[in-house]
């Protein structure tokens, strides 16, 4: 690149490649720019985040979650991922950050999760983290991003927060500067998996309308509380777009099930 040249990550406010670093052996990220903030044991647990137990059969349902989830992506060769559920309070949050997780644990593959539930973000909630700035931040103010990653401690994982609270979220969602975002991020790092983690389906238009832009969706239904009616309205809704499966969380035994579609 000449020294008249403008690079195009930084022209985007885009982490520059010394952001963060894979060492040869691919088991220790070196971060940086990115921020750690370190995770309190008894909040991962009171939260249900995986990184908080000793193995169990907890953590090996998001594993084989996780599992199937990359064997379908990986013949597909994608590596965006939305994950949202047809109303509220299924925990669709909490899949995503335990399946980002899981899918940190993989020593060749990183995870970036955004939070893009602008009117009631949860991720950093779950995590016990804080966050001053996030993704709103860019799109409004065009904070740089690198400046709003956190890294929880885990290894391979950093979230993006999803920032101040946006009125018009659907519609920045969908705006072309989070379309470049969004193929910035899957472009520049083909290892990474990036999760987005989206409000209900039927409750605001955000998901639908910013799902087109990702390689595939997951749905998240809630044992006993999702209604038949709900989970045929939100097919119907998805039935153009790459959906992977839907996750049946809250099941009587403790654990997460996955339906492939």
């Amino acid at each position: 690149m000449s020294s008249t040249e403008e690079n195009p990550m930084k022209k985007n406010n885009l982490p520059t490649s010394n952001s963060l670093a894979l060492p040869a052996d691919g088991e220790h990220f070196s971060y940086l720019q990115t921020r750690i903030q370190t995770t309190q044991t008894k909040h991962l647990q009171e939260n249900r985040i995986i990184s908080g137990f000793k193995p169990g059969d907890w953590l090996e349902s998001y594993k084989m979650l996780r599992t199937r989830c990359l064997q379908i992506m990986d013949v597909m060769n994608w590596n965006t991922l939305a994950i949202t559920s047809p109303g509220k309070n299924t925990g669709n949050s909490l899949t995503a950050a335990n399946l980002a997780i899981s899918m940190a644990m993989e020593l060749n593959r990183s995870v970036l999760l955004v939070d893009c539930n602008f009117q009631n973000p949860s991720i950093c909630k779950l995590f016990g983290i804080e966050a001053e700035t996030g993704l709103s931040d860019y799109l409004l103010h065009d904070t740089p991003i690198n400046e709003m990653l956190i890294n929880p401690d885990i290894n391979r994982l950093v979230i993006l927060p999803s920032g101040e609270e946006i009125i018009n979220s659907t519609e920045m969602l969908r705006s072309p500067k989070m379309i470049r975002l969004v193929n910035e991020l899957k472009n520049r790092y083909p290892s990474r998996i990036i999760i987005f983690d989206m409000p209900p389906l039927l409750s605001q238009a955000d998901a639908l309308g910013f799902s087109p832009y990702v390689d595939c969706v997951l749905l998240v239904i809630d044992e006993g509380h999702t209604k038949i009616d709900e989970l045929k309205q939100a097919a119907s809704l998805l039935k153009d777009l790459n959906v992977l499966g839907t996750v049946l969380n809250k099941a009587s035994d403790n654990k997460i099930k996955y339906q492939a579609n």
